[in-house]
């Protein structure tokens, strides 16, 4: 975690600093899913927490997977984590399918969620759309599953979206409503972990629009499977505007595509955007992207290199997730214990 993020962490005394996180396997990582999640995840190693991240493989099948491609999918992600710098002796590292005390702490809390709350809930509206009566169940309780994935670990804190937040409220709710119910504080009130100048990386072709692997276009978003130059002739190409670039953040306002691109420049350089535009302002985009090029280039070569080695090696993967199953377990097992415990089941 950087010092500006540790400094702005607040840790209940009652539970164990925790983070926990974790990302869909449906394919395609992108830079938004680097910057936004990965990124952050590898800096709070180390940082006063236990950290665990997920591949939510249950979340995934919400919606219809093939078998093949989920598999193949889930090795991905976990190339991806250990590429980006998560080191599975250091977090736990982990698909959610394996440790089946999520699915048992989830139907606790469906219990204990209401209608009202889920039916709230905006990705509920966006994914369902109209076609509310043909979406499945899961598509309906998964933030009810989402609060299970992190309280089953008595998480403290979860690095997230914007487009997460509600859901991370929601378990809150989940929270506060089991511990009122059964007049007990067993489950913290987890915090949200939000900053970064690229928490929300938008398409290259549309700034308004976030990066998404679902996008039509390919040329709106850089792959962490793209070579040096897919990411070079991406980033040409990227929309722009006609003028220069400001030397102060408030001028990037009203130009989402420009601060899109000072955005992503900021995050890999692990600077401010008003570091970046100190240096850059006054320069055309003729100039700024061969810049942003190369700094992306070097970036995410090696991470890009580190994820085809390893998807060489699915023997490698799967024992990594096998192993960080069994450390995970260790934790949510007795919580979820106590758990039914709390609500009055024999065990």
């Amino acid at each position: 975690m950087t010092a500006a993020l540790s400094e702005g962490v607040q840790t209940s005394p009652a539970f164990t600093p925790r983070v926990f996180s974790g990302i869909q396997p449906s394919g395609g990582l992108t830079l938004g899913n680097y910057l936004g999640a990965m990124k952050r995840f590898v800096e709070m190693q180390g940082q006063g927490f236990e950290t665990l991240y997920c591949m939510v493989d249950m979340h995934a099948i919400t919606v219809w997977q093939d078998p093949e491609a989920l598999r193949r999918q889930t090795r991905e992600l976990a190339a991806g984590f250990i590429a980006a710098g998560i080191d599975p002796e250091q977090s736990i590292l982990f698909n959610q399918s394996q440790v089946p005390e999520h699915a048992q702490l989830a139907w606790i809390f469906n219990c204990v969620a209401r209608m009202g709350w889920m039916q709230r809930m905006t990705q509920w509206k966006d994914k369902a759309g109209k076609n509310q009566q043909n979406a499945s169940l899961g598509l309906f309780a998964y933030p009810a599953l989402m609060a299970a994935d992190i309280l089953v670990y008595h998480a403290t804190h979860v690095p997230v979206g914007e487009d997460q937040k509600q859901h991370l409220e929601l378990t809150r709710d989940i929270a506060i409503k089991f511990n009122h119910d059964f007049e007990t504080e067993f489950f913290p009130l987890t915090e949200p972990v939000i900053e970064g100048a690229a928490t929300r990386v938008m398409s290259l072709r549309d700034g308004s629009k976030k990066m998404s692997k679902s996008d039509p276009s390919d040329a709106s978003r850089i792959n962490m499977t793209d070579d040096a130059d897919a990411i070079a002739q991406k980033i040409r190409k990227a929309k722009t505007d006609p003028d220069a670039l400001p030397s102060e953040a408030k001028g990037l306002e009203g130009r989402p595509e420009a601060r899109n691109l000072v955005n992503i420049y900021a995050a890999l350089a692990e600077q401010t955007v008003d570091a970046v535009l100190r240096d850059v302002g006054g320069k055309a985009f003729s100039e700024f992207k061969p810049m942003l090029s190369d700094l992306a280039v070097a970036r995410l070569s090696p991470i890009s290199g580190e994820m085809a080695r390893l998807m060489q090696q699915p023997d490698e993967i799967d024992a990594i997730l096998r192993k960080g199953s069994e450390r995970a377990r260790t934790i949510a097992a007795p919580i979820l214990k106590q758990t039914y415990e709390i609500v009055g089941m024999v065990s």
